[in-house]
């Protein structure tokens, strides 16, 4: 089944084609700057190997999604003669609330369901629904399927997701752990199954999603126990430009001490913490590394050095942390940007782990083909460390052929 797979931003639009039954990824783009200027189209046709990339105007995600559809069905850098052979549209959604436990097709109720999702994740969610509407407006009678970030982690347990907060701000308002990235740890944790060669029912795995934002779940028999992103995504490890985990104690002092509004302070610790705030110089681990590879002679290297250390500490808490909750651990994965490429970072992270079971292999480490599930534990490890590219997309394909399907 061919699937248009869509994640729309608020001046954005991603997009990919996959046929479900084969995997084949037939083609995929990004439109940016939708309602300003220079707006413009980068189409990549994958099996001809073609790249477009122009400018077009485009007010809204309608004119998006019309320039979306042109590029498909065109004879020379399309893949599909018309828009027939596209059977559905899936959605990645970032935030389902409390309303949505798994992939739903779209309706007129889901829809107004989505909308009271907003407080969780306001700038994302009135993205998905431009999106949603643009796809509307353009092929009305495509079924259309939301797939949710949010999902994998429902099935946590009350303990792991209720705060320690007066219950009736629970009840009120919904403020529980929801986590993110759901989609991604359950590709990688259903691959890593795999490799396992044992039954989903008796796998312990920790997956390490660690990009941009960053998230670790524990994953026991394919459900989630508990993510370290709460209900927000500031929640969990140190970030690019997030701070994770802190003392909440924090937020009023330095909203009296710095004179900062809930705004500001909001977005000191979103935009301008982590790898920014404690290196001062860059949110890209990439910088980082480069900066502690030139070593003390480099006036970034201590603070660069510090930044990527407490990464590598905060990571190592999550999962000791977890093997202690899932009472083992079979598995760790390393998966997005950082988590793929990083061989730094996740050498970092291994070392010392043996009373866990981790013994880790260097030389497969730093040699990690790229987008090729790898591992990078010796053979003689208990617990098996893989890298494993993750694939958000997919999933969001397959789960909307099947719900399209009636599986």
């Amino acid at each position: 089944m061919n699937i248009l797979v869509v994640n729309a931003g608020s001046s954005s639009l991603k997009y990919q084609l996959i046929d479900t039954d084969t995997n084949t990824l037939y083609a995929k783009g990004i439109c940016e700057r939708i309602g300003g200027e220079g707006a413009l189209i980068e189409h990549k046709q994958i099996v001809k190997g073609l790249t477009v990339k122009k400018e077009s105007p485009m007010q809204n995600h309608a004119d998006a999604m019309n320039l979306v559809v042109a590029h498909l069905t065109d004879p020379e850098v399309g893949c599909v003669a018309s828009m027939d052979e596209i059977q559905a549209i899936g959605h990645r959604v970032v935030h389902g609330g409390a309303y949505f436990s798994e992939s739903i097709l779209l309706s007129d109720e889901v829809l107004e369901k989505l909308k009271l999702c907003r407080d969780f994740a306001p700038l994302h969610t009135d993205a998905h629904l431009m999106g949603i509407k643009g796809c509307l407006d353009t092929m009305p009678g495509k079924p259309q399927v939301l797939v949710f970030d949010t999902a994998f982690h429902q099935t946590m347990i009350p303990e792991a997701y209720v705060y320690a907060l007066p219950y009736e701000y629970y009840e009120k308002y919904g403020i529980r752990r929801y986590g993110a990235h759901g989609t991604s740890h359950r590709y990688v944790s259903g691959e890593m199954a795999k490799l396992l060669g044992k039954p989903v029912e008796e796998t312990k795995i920790v997956t390490c999603h660690i990009g941009n934002g960053s998230s670790i779940s524990a994953v026991k028999g394919g459900k989630v126990m508990d993510t370290s992103m709460g209900f927000t995504p500031l929640a969990g490890v140190e970030m690019g430009t997030r701070c994770g985990d802190i003392d909440p104690a924090i937020v009023p002092y330095l909203m009296e001490a710095e004179n900062l509004t809930p705004a500001q302070v909001n977005d000191v610790m979103n935009k301008k913490s982590g790898f920014l705030g404690v290196s001062g110089f860059s949110s890209d681990s990439r910088d980082l590394q480069s900066a502690i590879a030139d070593g003390p002679s480099n006036p970034n290297y201590e603070r660069a050095l510090l930044a990527v250390n407490i990464l590598k500490h905060n990571i190592k808490k999550y999962i000791g942390s977890y093997a202690a909750l899932m009472n083992g651990l079979d598995a760790v994965v390393f998966t997005a940007g950082i988590g793929e490429n990083n061989a730094e970072l996740r050498q970092m992270i291994c070392e010392n782990m043996e009373f866990f079971g981790i013994e880790f292999n260097q030389a497969a480490n730093v040699t990690v083909p790229h987008g090729t599930a790898t591992k990078i534990s010796a053979d003689t490890s208990k617990v098996a460390v893989y890298v494993i590219p993750t694939n958000e997309e997919l999933v969001i394909a397959k789960d909307t052929a099947a719900l399209v399907a009636g599986k």
